[in-house]
This record gives structure tokens, sequence and C-alpha cells, in this order.
């Protein structure tokens, strides 16, 4: 993009060099000609071919929300066999003689005729373009991310960031950014944000149509510094302005109680690399205290690591089948649960429109089993399983790879989980009074159980 390089082959209006099939340049048309490059002016040849070689991969499931957990398992040799069988010049390949001359012909013609040399980044041209034949997929869950995204997910996977303290989806039906938790103590909870605020602006610039990604990428920021929110907020006649200031967050996973009524309460936000140790202590302590029932509330839970919510499976189901997840392939991967460490009171699970992915997966098994009763919303709906691939180049994949099937062989995508009883938050009693009577619902039904 006008860098100094090799001299371009394509047809100028000195009439010299190849033709690009995909560029003709324009007869002249009186005064209206566009001025062509000077002839010392020279073009970058050519276009970055991505050649890298894949590295680990990493198993995640992610409810519509930012990467969290992962598994490293190795790329087998079907795999690879896969992935080079077609070769790179085949009709079904995006990298071809016809698709490469097109690149050519695009970045000639912003090259001649674009308006502000000064403005073309290409570095960010070739990240667009890795990212394009991703989004071209039309799944919202697999995405391209660059090294800094990358790096920005490792951070959140180890559970320390620096942000407001929410989880985000995407908003299926608005295209923006919903919040479907935040976190106790944090700057999202100071500032008054709330679950299923949607977020229209972040610091005055719109998020329509931007991967979830993007739009984390943009609340998230440097510790002490500020940004604004520009929120619609059911109930509200115009938009709420709020500013937010960024602070480390280290993301308890896991929140629990003991009620006076011998009735435990475990929380799980999210199920992330930290949390099976987590939950295991919750759990020790809560049984340790000799409850005869237990509330596990997952609302608001957006999902997260696969392996992590299998190990929390098999210290509450029965021996049997936890999930099964099938690829393009036809081939199954089931996890399993021994039943050794089965829950032996009675339990109530409390699920709502933001439990997504993992949180359907352990919400599915429980129900399956009859393990317990859930109570609150139709869960999100997500039955399908992503793979994260690093390149080498220090930028990354994320493909759905399969579906996911509940102990019974249903798949939940696009459908949700109904609850065994349905319970409406009362948002104005939850947020006004701070009465919260999913909850108080769910301990009047452990109490009939417990009897």
């Amino acid at each position: 993009m006008n860098q100094n390089g090799d001299n371009n082959d394509y047809n100028r209006s000195n009439g010299q060099g190849m033709q690009n099939p995909y560029y003709q340049q324009p007869a002249p048309s009186g005064n209206n000609q566009p001025e062509t490059p000077s002839e010392g002016q020279s073009h970058k040849g050519g276009m970055l071919l991505l050649g890298m070689l894949l590295g680990v991969i990493l198993t995640v499931l992610v409810g519509g929300c930012t990467f969290i957990g992962m598994k490293i398992v190795e790329l087998s040799g079907n795999d690879m066999a896969r992935q080079t069988s077609a070769g790179t010049d085949s009709a079904d390949s995006v990298i071809n003689e016809e698709s490469i001359a097109k690149l050519e012909a695009i970045e000639e013609v912003i090259d001649q005729y674009y308006y502000k040399d000064e403005d073309i980044d290409t570095d960010a041209m070739i990240e667009g373009m890795y990212a394009g034949v991703v989004d071209s997929l039309g799944d919202p869950y697999s995405v391209y991310y660059t090294a800094e995204e990358w790096q920005s997910l490792i951070e959140e996977t180890e559970g320390i960031y620096y942000g407001i303290g929410a989880y985000l989806s995407l908003d299926s039906a608005t295209g923006l950014a919903r919040i479907s938790g935040v976190i106790a103590g944090t700057p999202a909870e100071e500032a008054g944000l709330r679950e299923n605020d949607i977020i229209y602006q972040v610091d005055g610039e719109s998020v329509q149509g931007m991967e979830l990604s993007e739009i984390v990428s943009l609340v998230k920021g440097e510790e002490g510094t500020s940004v604004r929110l520009t929120i619609v907020r059911e109930g509200e006649t115009d938009y709420l302005e709020i500013d937010v200031t960024r602070r480390q967050i280290e993301s308890p996973t896991v929140n629990y109680e003991i009620y006076d009524n011998d009735i435990g309460y475990i929380q799980i936000t999210e199920f992330d690399d930290v949390t099976t140790e987590q939950f295991t202590e919750a759990l020790a302590v809560v049984k340790g205290s000799g409850v005869k029932g237990l509330i596990l509330d997952l609302r608001g839970n957006p999902g997260g690591s696969l392996p992590v919510v299998v190990e929390i499976a098999r210290m509450i189901l029965p021996e049997g089948t936890i999930v099964y997840t099938e690829d393009k392939y036809g081939e199954r991967e089931e996890y399993t649960c021994d039943g050794e460490h089965e829950l032996e009171i009675p339990l109530v699970v409390l699920v709502n429109g933001n439990s997504a992915s993992a949180s359907e997966i352990l919400a599915g098994a429980i129900k399956d089993y009859g393990k317990g009763t859930l109570i609150g919303t139709t869960t999100f709906g997500k039955g399908i399983v992503q793979r994260v691939l690093p390149l080498t180049d220090g930028t990354a994949l994320k493909l759905t790879i399969s579906d996911y099937y509940t102990p019974n062989g249903n798949n939940i995508h696009g459908i949700g989980i109904e609850p065994d009883i349905i319970c409406e938050l009362d948002t104005e009693a939850y947020y006004e009074e701070g009465v919260d009577n999913q909850l108080e619902c769910a301990i009047e039904e452990l109490e009939k159980m417990m009897e």
C-alpha cells in the first residue's frame, strides 16, 4: 500500500505489465480520470498467505460470551490428514490462484484510488482478511483472535484481568452485548449495572454488529481508567449513561452460604479453571455443616470449560453418562460418571435465560437423572462445542466443532432447558427491595423435598 517493494505487474495507464482479470484500468473520461501513481511509486506485490502450523488444541464451551476455560490436547494423525487432504489449490479451498488474483486486484484498487494513504493500516487489513474468512461461516461462536485478543483471553482464564467485573454475552435479538451477570464487589456492581442491561455504546462508539470479543476489548482497559457505557434497560424510557472505573478483577466463581433451616446454597458464576477446586471446597463445607438439602444456583452462568463442568457433575450425579458430543464425521465422545460421589440430599437448581452451555450440561444431566428440581426460566439454549486452535504466530481460531447431547440424547441448541417449575424473577423487588423471589421459591420447594 504505497510502500517500498517490487514494481507491480498490473495494467496501468501506460499499458505495461500483465493484466489482472479482476481489475481493469478505467478508460480516460475527460478531467474526471483519477490520477495514476507516479512512475516512481511502487506496490507491495502479492498477499501474505497463511502458512502456519496449528499448535495445541483447546476444548471449550462458551455460552455466547467471552472465552472461559480450556483443555490441552494434541492434534491426531486423522486431524492432520483431514486438514491437508484437500490441498491449497482445490476448488473448495479459499486460497487458490483465483482468490489470490482477486485479493491482489482489491489491494491495487485501494492503493491507486483510496483518498487517505495515511489511514491505511496494512497489518489491520491482513488481520481483517483472516477474520473475514472465519466470519463468513455465519457462526457467532467461531472467531479469529489477534495475538492481543488471544493473550487477553488466556489472562481471563487465569481468573484475573483488568475490567469492570461483568459477564457479557451477545444478544441475538439486537446484535448488541448483554450483561449476563455482575460480579459482587466489582466496579460494575458499584456503578449500578444490572443483569440483562444491553450495551448500546462504549465510549460513544456503537457496538452494533461487533463480535463479542471486540466489545469486550473496548470495555476492558488499563487499571484506573474509566469507560462510559450507554445502556438500554427494560422499563427505562431513555438511554442510561454509566461511567465505570476499571480495576483488577479477581473473579470468584463459587459462592456459598448455610441457611438456618438446614439448607445449603452454592452459586457457580462460571466454569473456569479454578472452579473445580472452589466448588470442591464449598461442597465439603456445606455437607460438613450437616445440611439436609442443597440449592445450586446457575443463574447468569454463561458456561465455560467442558472438563471443569464434567468434574463438578461427578460430585453430584449417579453412575452413567454426563454428556456426549458428536462431530461432523459422526465421531462420538462420551463423558461419564462412576457415581462414587453421588449427592445424597435433595437438590434444587436455579436457572434462567442467561444459564448457558456448560451450565446447561450440568442442569440437563441433573434433570435427565431426576437428581434435582429445576426452578426459574428456560435456559439460553447453546448445545454446541467450540475448540480453540492457537497458531504459531500467537493468533488463534475458535471454531464450533460438534454438537452436545444430554444423557437422554437431547440437543438443546436453540431450544434451552425448560425448568420443572417456572418462576419469573420479580426484577423490581430484586433491585429495589433486595428480594429474590426465585430463591424464595427454591427454598420453599426444597423444604417440601426435605420433609
